[in-house]
């Protein structure tokens, strides 16, 4: 019972909004009670840190099988990205902005959590890069994981990027190009810029 909680919550917090689902709709969209809730969660707080922590476990799952599969890191990345979007989306009513504003608690756990689990797997990506040729030799790949990941983080802060001025997708895009810029090589940049043209 707890994951078909789970599940059904997760499918209305993101369809609906976190602020606006409450636990009687919860409750009413699953034909059980309110009680039934509460004996796998304390509160909506402790459900939605509980959705989250399984959303991103499998957004985790998905990059890496995109990992896995990838002919190149370059188009790895840009693959990630759109996987991304689904759950990021472009306005205030998107999951993560929503977190932001009412659950500042759990946005952080997401952060903290997200370092360490991406972190490994962006790390293996960008030798893959060096490998392949796409990445120059000489880059420090913990320091380039760190920065990358940091600046992931700035790109979908909407104190740093209001939506009323940016789209999420458009400043991500900007920033991917950035850094795919600073560390490939001629053979990594060429193939970026027929990536580019295929977009015009």
């Amino acid at each position: 019972m707890k994951e078909k909680i789970i599940l059904k919550a997760t499918e209305l917090f993101l369809s609906i909004g976190f602020k606006s689902v409450t636990m009687d709709e919860l409750a009413q969209s699953m034909a059980i009670s309110k009680k039934t809730i509460y004996q796998f969660f304390n509160n909506k707080n402790h459900l939605i840190s509980v959705c989250m922590e399984s959303l991103q476990k499998q957004i985790i799952k998905t990059f890496k099988q995109i990992r896995a599969n990838a002919n190149n890191p370059i188009i790895e990345l840009f693959q990630i990205k759109k996987e991304a979007m689904k759950v990021l989306g472009n306005t205030e009513t998107a999951p993560q902005f929503q977190l932001q504003k009412f659950y500042p608690e759990i946005y952080q756990e997401l952060k903290s959590r997200e370092f360490d689990q991406v972190r490994d797997v962006f790390q293996e990506s960008l030798k893959k890069g060096v490998e392949s040729g796409y990445f120059r030799k000489e880059i420090n790949i913990d320091f380039i994981s760190r920065i990358f990941l940091n600046g992931m983080r700035g790109v979908r802060d909407i104190n740093l990027f209001p939506l009323s001025e940016f789209k999420v997708e458009e400043v991500i895009e900007d920033f991917i190009e950035y850094h795919l810029r600073a560390i490939s090589t001629k053979k990594g940049i060429t193939l970026l810029n027929r990536i580019y043209k295929k977009f015009e």
